[in-house]
């Protein structure tokens, strides 16, 4: 006995059904109704019956809409990727060089996240493509049209773009610089009894960066800071330095 077929896409289906009683909501405000849900809420609380009374209906009426709530996640996700700014128009390229431009497109990426606490997570256990996400991906290929790596190279780079990105979120959301003071309290507690030579390496040339910084006035840089410049190694990691690789100052928003 064969497995069943996956089922397609929810664009690739007519928005309105052409039989039955006239539409009285559209995908967009479903969707809407979905996200104010989830950013005042979470994800959890995000069900076919929430969003019906949210907008005034009955669940029944939303699988006229949507086929379960897998799909009503999958508009969720790509409505929050037309909030990307995708200029300059493609075939045009900004000062900076693709490199920056990439790195750019990260923080954007990390300010989308973080303005849906719920989107991190499920972007990387439920990664879709719709219309706006099909929008990133061409930008993103533009960005490096002429670079000379090859196209597989260029996908796995946007893959480990948006991973790198979520998972830097998540780490934030799980506590951030407090939950790296505890266990950098712990690594110090351990080393302190023997036996971790390597690690003992490891902390004091940390230490000695931090001294460093301390006498220049620079705060140490926690994960969140240092984001911009590990995406840049691994972006370089997997493409290579072909063409400008120089990055920006002022990419940050």
């Amino acid at each position: 006995m064969g497995s069943e077929a996956p089922a397609g896409s929810i664009w690739l289906r007519p928005e309105r059904a052409a039989a039955g009683r006239p539409a009285q909501h559209t995908r967009a405000e479903i969707t809407g109704a979905a996200l104010r849900i989830a950013d005042a809420e979470g994800l959890d609380a995000v069900s076919m019956r929430r969003v019906a009374a949210e907008l005034g209906t009955g669940a029944a009426s939303l699988y006229r809409y949507v086929e379960n709530r897998d799909e009503m996640l999958d508009l969720m996700t790509d409505a929050t990727a037309a909030e990307y700014r995708l200029d300059p128009p493609p075939g045009q390229t900004a000062p900076g060089g693709w490199l920056a431009e990439l790195v750019a497109l990260g923080e954007q990426a990390r300010a989308i996240l973080r303005r849906h606490r719920w989107l991190a997570a499920l972007s990387l256990t439920r990664p879709v493509i719709g219309p706006n996400a099909i929008a990133v991906i061409e930008r993103f290929l533009d960005i490096v049209s002429g670079h000379p790596a090859p196209l597989a190279a260029k996908l796995e780079a946007f893959a480990m773009l948006n991973g790198l990105t979520a998972t830097t979120v998540l780490h934030e959301q799980a506590g951030g610089p407090a939950l790296q003071e505890r266990n950098v309290g712990y690594l110090r507690h351990a080393i302190a009894a023997g036996g971790h030579p390597r690690l003992s390496e490891l902390v004091a040339a940390q230490d000695e960066d931090q001294d460093q910084d301390q006498a220049h006035d620079q705060a140490p840089a926690g994960p969140a800071d240092r984001y911009p410049d590990v995406l840049a190694r691994v972006l370089l990691g997997l493409l290579g330095g072909g063409g400008d690789t120089r990055i920006r100052s002022d990419y940050r928003d």
